[in-house]
């Protein structure tokens, strides 16, 4: 059963560590540390994705900065206590790591499939320019009854027809992990600069049952 469900969030990254390993948490022994992975674009922009690993499946006491790998495993999230609320923090969950010597192939350096439902109202909107936007947060069901909670964010067509989802549709998305800055405002003299983790999707469709 378990494997079945996780087949409802697939994640590859593949790209160059550019941080070292920080201790994250335990779990029975086993513990969990984060690393940066920044992934190229085929724009030649790159997006640094968070990759949380386990002490047995690499040597997180090493300095690997700078070795390209290839991840796979899940987008996982979790919720963060800061003073009063909570923040949602997302990270590719490494299954499998291989160290690639070489690599050419920038057409799939990422790439993510997740299967899941509908959780809030989608938020459609246009930029000043004109292109459509829409905004969905999916929640993808793991085993033990956890369930992750993936901002995703759409495009064009795309939007257009995302923004006529339901609330606990189940819809399946194809894209790709993207990072994106923003400034949150504290106060009304106070910013702060942070970093957004979410799916850009290149193709999604609903449930046919």
């Amino acid at each position: 059963m378990a494997e079945k469900v996780i087949e409802n969030n697939k994640v590859s990254v593949i790209g160059e560590i550019i941080s070292e390993f920080s201790f994250s948490h335990e779990v029975f022994g086993e513990g969990f540390y984060m690393a940066e992975l920044s992934v190229n674009r085929l724009s030649e922009q790159a997006d640094v994705i968070p990759l949380m690993v386990s002490e047995r499946l690499i040597d997180v006491h090493r300095d690997l900065r700078g070795s390209t790998i290839e991840a796979i495993g899940q987008f996982r999230s979790y919720n963060r206590h800061e003073g009063v609320k909570n923040r949602l923090m997302l990270s590719v969950f490494a299954r499998e790591i291989r160290f690639l010597e070489e690599f050419t192939d920038y057409t799939r350096t990422n790439q993510i499939f997740l299967d899941g439902y509908i959780c809030k109202p989608p938020i459609y909107r246009k930029t000043p320019l004109g292109r459509e936007i829409a905004d969905l947060l999916l929640a993808v069901n793991r085993p033990y009854g956890k369930s992750d909670y993936i901002p995703c964010i759409s495009w064009g067509r795309n939007a257009r027809f995302a923004s006529g989802f339901t609330v606990g549709e189940r819809v399946r998305i194809w894209g790709r992990v993207q990072s994106r800055e923003y400034t949150k405002k504290l106060s009304e003299t106070e910013c702060e600069k942070r970093v957004a983790y979410e799916v850009s999707i290149s193709k999604l469709e609903q449930d046919a049952e």
